[in-house]
């Protein structure tokens, strides 16, 4: 059996939602993690990390864009914890069985009915 490497191997923008739901799937299938990960449980893990992310934030009021104050390593945490974040968002959606990039891209055509353009101009002052 391979020994797949979970290096990046690309760069951000060429990893689709599908590759990394493959190599998640990967990841936990040989390491027997298959069994524990319930929609349930996999739906706490996710709600401990965004805590976690919350955290970073909890004590440092509002932040600029781009986080231009911030040292390389509150950088390094904050992607290590919205990587969390995301990880177990997409191994929650397949283990339910669910196309993420699909329920996203068709909740922002809703948003985007729901909310259009016009009447959002015609509120501001």
């Amino acid at each position: 059996m391979e020994n797949r490497s979970y290096e990046p191997e690309k760069t951000a923008k060429d990893v689709s939602l599908q590759e990394l739901r493959d190599r998640l799937a990967e990841f936990a299938r040989v390491r027997g993690w298959e069994q524990y990960h319930s929609p349930r449980n996999l739906l706490l893990a996710l709600v401990g990390e965004v805590g976690e992310l919350s955290e970073i934030f909890q004590w440092k009021g509002e932040v600029e864009r781009g986080l231009p104050n911030w040292s390389a390593a509150e950088r390094e945490h904050l992607e290590e914890e919205v990587s969390d974040v995301l990880l177990y968002l997409v191994r929650l959606a397949d283990v339910c069985g669910l196309d993420l990039g699909h329920a996203a891209v068709s909740k922002l055509v809703k948003n985007a009915n729901k909310y259009p353009v016009a009447a959002l101009t015609r509120a501001l002052p």
